[in-house]
Formats: structure tokens, sequence, C-alpha cells
């Protein structure tokens, strides 16, 4: 498919909050225009792929290794421990909030990873364009909380996002979610088994290879206590 410009300011889906943050630094925006590109995969945006044709993950990484997902990535410490940790499989991140998609970019470079792709954008977006059961690993990490009632619907962990989710996840692959807001545990723990996931662990310490983010951080300093939870797709 031909390049395409990258889209500051696609159509939402409800599902995110803000787009932007504070003014990007000089390399930053350098990140964004000469940097991002090579790491896009290509065909997710309704631009590239109008007819919403299925693309091969083994297009995105030149082979057909494991590939695990990250919803949301935030400033993305936690994907760039897993590329450098694990080189045998491929990581797929989205992200809409650009500032967390540059500073990604930034770690990227200065790690030297190659093993990774970049959406920024909805995670929706890629499920849309996915094959059955591509997906060996799924995380979402201290996703916007939404704390007020009314806005839960808008959490990931609900049907809109968990039933395309399920469906791109392979028979037996770890989803694991780490929050800190335990209305968010309770609605996880009601909502994912519905869409096709059975309970693994429910634990209050991390995960053996999971690398301390600055949300983690500071949901710690403010002293509200994190929940792991690991779900396996029937």
């Amino acid at each position: 498919m031909s390049e395409k410009p990258f889209d500051p300011n696609p159509p939402r889906r409800n599902f995110y909050g803000r787009r932007h943050g504070k003014t990007l630094r000089q390399s930053q925006k350098t990140y964004l225009t000469e940097d991002l590109g090579p790491l896009r995969p290509r065909g997710i945006s309704a631009q590239e792929n109008p007819g919403r044709v299925q693309i091969d993950p083994a297009d995105i990484f030149g082979d057909d290794r494991p590939v695990w997902l990250e919803i949301g990535f935030g400033g993305g410490e936690h994907m760039v421990h897993m590329a450098e940790a694990y080189p045998e499989i491929g990581i797929i991140g989205c992200e809409p909030f650009i500032n967390g998609v540059a500073m990604l970019v930034g770690k990227i470079k200065a790690a030297g990873v190659g093993n990774v792709s970049v959406h920024p954008g909805d995670a929706r977006d890629l499920m849309d364009v996915l094959p059955e059961a591509s997906i060996a690993k799924a995380f979402l990490n201290y996703p916007d909380p939404w704390p007020k009632k009314r806005h839960h619907r808008r959490r990931f962990v609900t049907p809109e996002h968990l039933l395309p989710l399920h469906r791109v996840m392979a028979a037996g692959a770890e989803f694991r979610v780490a929050t800190d807001i335990p209305s968010y545990v309770r609605q996880t723990l009601e909502e994912v088994p519905k869409a096709g996931f059975t309970l693994e662990s429910l634990r209050a310490g991390a995960w053996p290879d999971w690398p301390s983010t600055r949300y983690e951080q500071k949901a710690l300093r403010e002293r509200r206590t994190p929940t792991y939870l690991s779900f396996r797709r029937l």
C-alpha cells in the first residue's frame, strides 16, 4: 500500500480521552515526522484500507513470529522492556495520545529494538483488520479509569472492546490487566469472563517480568493498591 501521511486527529470512537497534552519538544516532533512512519503497521486506517481487508501480521514483522498486543502503552516503558526481554516475538502497541507516542518512539530509538510496531490510534481500528487468533498475548496496563460512573461504559473492559479482542486472540492466549482503581477491578472481573476469558490469577504483586511504570509509581505514591489480573482466552 502507498505511504499515507500520519493524521494526528483521526475520527474518535469514544474510548479514549484527549489526543494531545503538553507542547512537544522539537526532538519529539522529529520522532513523529521522521521516525514513526517506518514503525506504523499499514492498512489500519480507513484511508489506507477502505475495504477493511485483513492484514497479515507476518507482513508487519517479516516472519511468522508470535505477536503480542499492548492496548494503550502510555509512555512506552512496558512495551520497550518486553521487546528487549523477548526479542523472538513482535509487539504491536496502540496509543491515541500523541505525547505518549512520541515518548515511545524516543525509547525505541534509545533501546535499539526492532521487534515493535506502533499504531498511533484506537486499538479497535487494529483489531478490525487483524485475522482471528493472530495475537498470542495482550496487555492492558493502567488504562484510563474513567472514574465517573456514567463514563464506565467508555472503559476498555466492555463488550464493545472485549469481544473484538477475544476474536483476534489465539486459544489459550494470556490477557493481562493492571489497574489501581477498585471499581475497574470489579468491572474487569465481571465483564472479561463474559467475553470468553477465564481468570487465571489476581494478585497485588506484579508479574515477574513486569517493569515498574510511571503509572504504577504514581499509584503507590498516592497510596492506591495496584491489582494485576491474568486471564486466558477460552
